[in-house]
């Protein structure tokens, strides 16, 4: 294994770029944002791609040409519809395969390689990368189900390349997660035949972080949707209030936090070393500090009582 975490490091393959470009364009906008007022970019259309439901600005401060590429913030339910699918898909490649013995497809297997998945063996990784697929996709259909029976939308919007960008991601996530697999030509390479026999503390160690990240996430959710509701539970308004509870008494965007640490968990499945996932979980650290820094904002601005001892994304921290 370090062998091979070794030469990953060495080898800078289409994935490593995808991942670290990404990452870098969301640690550029991030250090844009953290300039003092007077230095802030004024692009319209820059402000326009990274700000998405209430932190864009209102629709009479926006260009009109800014607002035609609008699309409805509940299209998010969208990305979890793909991932769904999609990951849904994967994860019954990787199940025939694994159990069996059934080749990936011609197609898929070609793709792989393309993206910089090599014919290498690997101790644990083939129950470590099932493991994170399933994790994934029992994530989206929490997300999606959020989406469709808790989260309460107002007519706010994204940008229509944010849009795009997340359809993109989570197809692009589930294959970063199948390029980890270890693989005999356009099989799954299993140490001894038997996964099982892979289980490392680490995989227990994951997989408990990573339900203990997902419930507090939905608690939060939960928290959020219910500023909506009266006592009854009926929707009675839109509008934005302070949250309260679970980890929004320490941060402003506790799901972004809860988000960050279901990716940290999946580092963990993989055994702590995998380069490749970490680039995944450093995108996803500056992307959802960057949007937890705009929410942070958005409500020191609309409410004078904000808590002042919270933070934006890590505790006691930032």
């Amino acid at each position: 294994m370090a062998l091979w975490a070794g030469s990953e490091l060495s080898v800078l393959n289409p994935l490593h770029a995808v991942w670290l470009t990404v990452a870098a364009a969301l640690l550029l906008s991030l250090m844009l944002q953290l300039l003092p007022p007077g230095l802030l970019p004024s692009s319209a259309l820059f402000q326009d791609l990274i700000r998405y439901g209430k932190t864009k600005h209102e629709a009479s401060l926006r260009p009109a040409v800014c607002r035609s590429f609008d699309v409805p913030k509940r299209y998010f339910s969208h990305f979890y519809v793909i991932s769904v699918l999609w990951n849904g898909f994967l994860l019954w490649c990787l199940t025939q395969s694994l159990f069996l013995g059934a080749p990936f497809p011609s197609w898929l297997h070609t793709l792989l390689r393309i993206l910089g998945a090599v014919q290498f063996q690997g101790d644990e990784l083939a129950l470590s990368a099932f493991l994170v697929l399933v994790f994934m996709w029992l994530h989206s259909w929490r997300r999606l189900f959020e989406c469709v029976y808790v989260s309460i939308f107002s007519n706010a919007m994204i940008h229509i390349v944010h849009y795009w960008f997340g359809l993109v991601y989570y197809i692009l996530v589930g294959i970063t997660v199948l390029s980890q697999v270890p693989m005999d030509g356009r099989h799954v390479y299993v140490r001894g035949k038997n996964l099982f026999m892979q289980a490392r503390w680490f995989h227990i160690l994951g997989m408990m972080m990573f339900i203990w990240s997902s419930v507090h996430q939905y608690k939060c959710h939960v928290i959020l949707s219910n500023l909506r509701k009266n006592k009854a539970g009926v929707v009675i308004h839109c509008k934005h209030q302070i949250p309260f509870g679970d980890w929004f008494e320490y941060v402003s965007s506790p799901n972004y936090l809860a988000e960050l640490m279901i990716y940290i968990s999946m580092a963990v499945t993989f055994g702590f070393h995998n380069f490749t996932w970490w680039l995944v979980v450093i995108y996803v650290f500056f992307c959802q500090a960057l949007f937890a820094l705009l929410n942070h904002r958005f409500y020191k601005s609309k409410f004078v009582s904000y808590p002042k001892h919270r933070k934006a994304f890590l505790p006691f921290l930032f």
